[in-house]
């Protein structure tokens, strides 16, 4: 008899699940995720956003796109014209100077320097005349560090104007001005070679004043003089002061720093008007000198203490100590010994120094001088000479 067969375990059966209900089990879990992720995401960019507001520096190292670029500014301005305009027209003067014995029986070259300006196409150009004084050889540096060799054509000591001219080609040549119209408070730009080192070397400033008097000698002022407070500097003498349209207004020529009571001041420069400087400057280049009135006299200024020590008759004037017998003053019958008091009746005094009035009239002019002679006041007709 056969053992009974056990039939093996068998997994007990799952109920059976409807399709529909499986498939929006899986809907709903895959929207929770996409919803999930956006949700995460929004909160992620918004945290960042605040992260970079608050803290700058959390982004480590700029990226190149964060880099600014560089930006480009053109400034151009009514003094940088100028400078473009006129600067190549400005020069640089060396007066070389005679060889000075040394103390050892040896020579010692030795040179000075100033500054000029380019007033013609001709190769003339206006400085002062302290600047080339007593040169044994001139040369011109240009704006752009050619060196040429320089003539001198001729000077004129009471104006401290000379001119040089050089050969070749040059650049265009500056224009001149009316200095009669300046004003004070009008704005100027001064160029020159400060030290003789620093060429072509920009001041700006403003006409502090005009008509100004400068007394260079004991017996003779610098007159009409235009007063400025752009920096002029030792070698800026005979640079030009130039106006807002570019145009030559005066030549520098000496600044003041001090007095004699040791006070010490800044930005009191002057120069000479360019109306002034243009007329000696076209007749040195005419002629080779500028004429300047001629009486014929050697003559001494009377001050009061002269007049006591001497007992003159006035303490004002000029007492004349010699007379060319062939000059004007001889011809209208002055005599060594005669006190002039005035010319055409401006009297002459210590602010009207003699040839200061003497200079305001020219060569041929008939003028009426005053004077004492033996304490009786007499007058007489006199046609000035030329003085060269």
């Amino acid at each position: 008899m056969e053992p009974p067969i056990t039939p093996l375990p068998t997994e007990p059966k799952r109920p059976i699940r409807h399709t529909r209900y499986r498939y929006v089990r899986l809907r709903s879990l895959l929207l929770v995720t996409i919803l999930a992720g956006l949700i995460g995401g929004l909160i992620g960019a918004v945290a960042v956003g605040i992260v970079n507001q608050i803290v700058p520096s959390a982004l480590p190292y700029p990226t190149p796109s964060l880099i600014p670029a560089p930006i480009s500014v053109l400034v151009e301005t009514s003094v940088t014209q100028v400078v473009e305009a006129v600067g190549p027209a400005v020069v640089t003067v060396i007066n070389n100077l005679p060889p000075q014995r040394t103390f050892f029986g040896g020579s010692l070259e030795s040179a000075s320097s100033g500054s000029g300006v380019i007033i013609s196409r001709d190769g003339y150009i206006v400085t002062n005349n302290h600047v080339v004084s007593g040169a044994r050889t001139l040369d011109v540096i240009l704006a752009d560090g050619t060196t040429r060799n320089a003539d001198l054509i001729g000077v004129d000591e009471y104006s401290d104007l000379a001119v040089l001219k050089v050969e070749g080609q040059l650049p265009s040549p500056a224009a001149w001005g009316n200095s009669d119209t300046l004003k004070a408070g009008e704005p100027v730009v001064a160029i020159g070679s400060p030290l003789g080192d620093f060429t072509n070397t920009v001041t700006q400033g403003v006409v502090s004043a005009v008509e100004r008097r400068i007394e260079i000698e004991k017996d003779y002022f610098l007159e009409g003089m235009i007063q400025t407070d752009a920096a002029i500097n030792q070698g800026n003498s005979g640079g030009p002061l130039l106006n807002t349209s570019g145009q030559v207004v005066g030549i520098n020529t000496l600044i003041v720093r001090g007095s004699g009571g040791g006070a010490t001041a800044e930005g009191l420069g002057f120069a000479i008007p360019s109306n002034t400087a243009r007329a000696i400057a076209d007749q040195l280049i005419a002629q080779g000198f500028f004429e300047r009135p001629y009486p014929g006299i050697r003559w001494v200024n009377i001050t009061p203490s002269l007049a006591v020590r001497y007992r003159l008759p006035s303490e004002r004037g000029i007492f004349i100590t010699d007379i060319d017998p062939a000059g004007p003053a001889k011809r209208a019958g002055l005599q060594r010994g005669d006190i002039i008091l005035a010319l055409n009746d401006e009297q002459i005094d210590a602010d009207h120094p003699f040839r200061n009035v003497l200079f305001k009239y020219e060569p041929g002019d008939r003028i009426e001088v005053s004077y004492l002679r033996e304490l009786a006041m007499s007058s007489t007709l006199m046609m000035l000479g030329a003085m060269r």
